[in-house]
C-alpha cells in the first residue's frame, strides 16, 4: 500500500493557514488558525483528511490593524467567536499533528501554505513566546502552494490558482482561516496528484 512517509522523504505535509492583526509576527496578534491534514488513499492519492480550527486570542500588548479585520472580516466581538489563548491553540493543532505522523510512520510534519513563509513565520514567533516545546513542525522548511500553482497552472493567486485547477472557490467564504486552508489543501492536492499521473511519483 502507497505511504504518505515515502512520498515526502518521511515528512507529513500538513497544511496551515492563518488570520492575523497584521503583517509584523513579532507585534500583530494570530486571530485564527486553521491545519488541514493530508492522507494517502489505496490508490497513491493525496485527498484532504480533516481540518481543525481555532479562534486564537490576541496575545497581551499585541497590535491588531483594522485593516486587517476589514480584509478577514473578523468580528472579535463577535458572540460565537471562542478565542483560545496561543498556547492552548498551538497544543490543540500540535497533537492533532503530532498523532497523525506517529499513525503514518513520518519523521516530523512539514507546513504546507500559501506564501507560508508568512505562517510559518507567526508559527515561530507564537512558540517563542509562548515557550511551546513540542511542535511538530519543521521550523522553516515548508511546501509553497503560490509556487506550485504558479508551475502546474500559471497562477500565484490562490483564488486563480484553485479555480484553474478545476475546483469551487466561494469568494464570500475566503480569508477565513479553516477555508483558507481546505482550498490550499485541496491546491496542494491538486498539484501532486497531476505529477503522479504525469511521472508516476
Amino acid at each position: 500500500m502507497p505511504r504518505i512517509a515515502d512520498r515526502f522523504r518521511g515528512f507529513l505535509p500538513v497544511v496551515v493557514d492563518l488570520e492575523t492583526g497584521g503583517f509584523n509576527a513579532r507585534n500583530n496578534a494570530i486571530l485564527e488558525m486553521a491545519a488541514c491534514l493530508l492522507r494517502m488513499d489505496d490508490f497513491g492519492r493525496l485527498v484532504v483528511a480533516e481540518t481543525i480550527s481555532v479562534d486564537v486570542m490576541p496575545f497581551n500588548g499585541s497590535i491588531i490593524e483594522p485593516a486587517a479585520l476589514e480584509f478577514t472580516g473578523i468580528d472579535l466581538d463577535d458572540p460565537e467567536r471562542k478565542p483560545e489563548p496561543e498556547h492552548e491553540a498551538l497544543k490543540r493543532i500540535s497533537q492533532l499533528v503530532r498523532k497523525e505522523v506517529r499513525d503514518t510512520a513520518c519523521q516530523r510534519a512539514i507546513l504546507v501554505g500559501h506564501n507560508p513563509s508568512f505562517d510559518i513565520g507567526f508559527m515561530n514567533a507564537a512558540i517563542e513566546r509562548t515557550q511551546y516545546r513540542r511542535s511538530p513542525f519543521h521550523p522553516f522548511s515548508t511546501f509553497d502552494t503560490a509556487t506550485l500553482g504558479g508551475l502546474a497552472f500559471g497562477q500565484t493567486v490562490l483564488s486563480r490558482a484553485v479555480r484553474a485547477a478545476g475546483l469551487d472557490w466561494d469568494e464570500s467564504a475566503a480569508h477565513s482561516a479553516s477555508y483558507d486552508a481546505f482550498k490550499t489543501a485541496e491546491l496542494f492536492c491538486a498539484v501532486v496528484n497531476r505529477w503522479r499521473i504525469l511521472t508516476g511519483m
